[in-house]
């Protein structure tokens, strides 16, 4: 059983659903990152989203484009990023980690060379399988019913549901309503739904588990307190400490 089958297990056993942060690698620095990933684990997160620095970041808000610009601005590189996964992966085995990255990044780096390193949606998705990746595909909000029996059978791990229309970011309030939509992936079979995009509140938790959806994804909210305590790495850290908790707390 892959690490994301075997979270959702245990937190159906627990009554409980998945609180995943997001962040960016490289994030003021590789030093920096390292350090704020090792902080979120120990602060019980379920699972981590981490994002490779993109210069054309068009599916995020200002937080997280800045978060990327200030790690392209510090020189990282996916080879860096890749270095830094194999970090968290050697220390941490059993944490399910995902990435969200663009296309783009994958297609550069030709699919199969990406994958064996870490369709439409289709060829991403066969692509990773074959590498025995996890393939989380998104689920809009105005997704037919037609496309959300694709994306169904073609996601693994789980299922990405976005909250509302538009960009990441905590500046818009999530729009926790996606009940149906979280109801239809269910019907067709799709990997445990998830929900992201504005969550930055544990009540936004609350609400999402609510809905039905085995966890929740905060990126934004995680980024902004990075940004906020950049010349102070101890707050930064009891920040990151402090939000990690109380939206683990929400999910219990």
């Amino acid at each position: 059983m892959s690490r994301y089958p075997a979270m959702f297990k245990r937190l159906r056993a627990e009554s409980a659903a998945a609180f995943i942060p997001f962040v960016v690698l490289g994030d003021p620095d590789l030093k920096t990152s390292r350090e704020i990933i090792e902080t979120l684990i120990s602060s019980g997160v379920d699972a981590l989203e981490l994002g490779i620095p993109f210069s054309d970041p068009i599916a995020d808000g200002p937080t997280i484009q800045q978060a990327a610009v200030r790690a392209l601005e510090g020189g990282v590189t996916p080879q860096q990023c890749w270095t830094l996964l194999e970090e968290v992966r050697a220390a941490h085995p059993d944490v399910p980690i995902g990435l969200l990255v663009y296309a783009n990044l994958v297609a550069h780096a030709r699919l199969d060379r990406f994958y064996a390193r870490a369709a439409e949606a289709e060829p991403f998705a066969q692509a990773a399988r074959d590498a025995g990746v996890d393939p989380v595909l998104i689920a809009p909000p105005n997704a037919s019913d037609d496309r959300l029996r694709r994306i169904a059978a073609l996601s693994a791990g789980y299922t990405y549901v976005v909250t509302r229309a538009g960009v990441t970011g905590a500046e818009q309030a999530a729009t926790l309503d996606r009940g149906a939509v979280i109801e239809r992936l269910i019907a067709h079979g799709a990997p445990p739904p998830v929900v992201g995009f504005g969550i930055s509140t544990p009540e936004h938790v609350r609400a999402a588990r609510a809905l039905g959806a085995a966890g929740a994804i905060s990126g934004s909210a995680v980024v902004a307190r990075i940004s906020e305590h950049l010349g102070d790495p101890a707050r930064m850290h009891d920040a990151l400490s402090s939000f990690a908790r109380q939206m683990r707390a929400g999910a219990r």
